[in-house]
């Protein structure tokens, strides 16, 4: 049975939502549509709330909506299931949670990584295959706005020891195991070793399949212990004007499930003035070229050198003049601007993740 999984997508109220409200697929989708609509079932991370609440969280960066209305265009597009457990669903708060549910359920869209509280965001999802098999699907977020608490809901929180528990008890219910984890580092091709470690151990808990969304470029993917994971998917459908070339491809993920290990296939894509279209020619070669090599780069070691030259020479989200201001100006942290991010950076998996390559208190050579 094969299902398509795809990462991140958010309607843009200027350029494409009213065409997922009309449900105009080929408009949003192009010849990718053709594909998608070859699986038997169509995965996406939804990442924004579907609401008209103008009530929305304080935080850093943009807080993503659309009309709930939308859900036409995700049932066009052959959308069949919806994962929420990322840093933007819980943008307006409860109220907007609780709509974007309500939108789901009202088109008859199956969800999961939403809960709530902490306990109840971890419910595994199943999916009924072929031959009586079933695939168990885990779906959690990095500790950024959206995670659930015990006394609120929210999204599916990751954690080192509980998300190892869940996917072992998937694995001891379900024939296969996908882990769907939104994290890593925005616009870097890389993992961090954090993020490799956490993957691998996926696997040896009981994963087939570990897919990364969050870094909005297409990463590197990996074939370890039989098992396949994708540091990186890129978007989906997520029309927006940033000055980050790698912003405007992405992966459609194809896994047929079957045997003891499930076959897997890549799809590029890339993004038109109204959606996204399916990568052919000069663009395709180009796309997957770039990342056959990273893949090779991964397997050879290099990844960590890539990783630690985007940490130190990121221009993105990583002001380290901010970093070190706080250390001789201390009263700082008493100002709100400053506090803030830097709250958000601790809390952040992926943040510390850089913060760790960066300030590093013991890095010397015993010469």
């Amino acid at each position: 049975m094969k299902i398509m999984f795809g990462a991140d997508l958010v309607p843009n109220k200027e350029k494409n939502e009213q065409l997922f409200i009309n449900g105009d697929a080929r408009a949003l989708f192009g010849d990718a549509l053709d594909v998608i609509k070859g699986a038997d079932r169509f995965v996406i991370n939804l990442e924004c709330a579907l609401t008209n609440s103008e009530n929305k969280i304080p935080k850093c960066g943009p807080n993503l909506k659309a009309d709930p209305k939308v859900t036409n265009g995700l049932l066009a597009s052959g959308v069949t299931d919806v994962v929420l457990a990322n840093n933007h669903t819980f943008d307006f708060g409860i109220e907007g949670l609780t709509d974007t549910m309500a939108a789901l359920e009202e088109a008859g869209l199956p969800y999961t990584g939403v809960g709530e509280n902490d306990t109840d965001s971890r419910k595994i999802y199943y999916i009924d295959l072929e031959e009586c098999k079933k695939l168990a699907i885990v779906n959690v977020t990095e500790h950024e706005y959206s995670y659930a608490l015990p006394n609120r809901m929210g999204c599916n929180p990751y954690d080192p020891h509980l998300t190892m528990y869940d996917i072992r008890e998937a694995k001891k219910n379900a024939d296969y195991v996908t882990v769907i984890y939104h994290g890593g580092k925005e616009h870097c091709r890389y993992p961090s070793p954090r993020i490799v470690n956490m993957a691998h151990e996926m696997v040896y808990n009981g994963a087939d399949v570990v897919l990364l969304q969050h870094s909005h470029c297409i990463g590197c993917y990996e074939n370890f212990e039989g098992s396949h994971i994708v540091y990186g998917q890129g978007n989906l459908n997520f029309v927006y004007i940033i000055d980050y070339p790698m912003w405007y491809t992405g992966l459609l993920v194809e896994v047929d499930f079957k045997g003891e290990h499930p076959d897997i296939k890549f799809y590029p894509l890339y993004q038109t003035e109204t959606g996204v279209d399916l990568a052919k020619g000069e663009k395709e070669r180009e796309i997957m070229d770039a990342f056959y090599e990273r893949n090779e780069e991964l397997k050879a070691g290099k990844w960590r050198e890539k990783w630690e030259d985007f940490c130190h020479n990121s221009p993105y989200n990583y002001d380290y003049g901010y970093a070190i201001r706080l250390i001789h100006e201390p009263d700082g942290l008493t100002e709100p601007r400053m506090l803030e991010p830097l709250k958000h950076y601790i809390d952040t998996e992926t943040h510390r993740d850089v913060l760790a390559e960066v300030f590093k208190t013991f890095n010397w050579t015993n010469k």
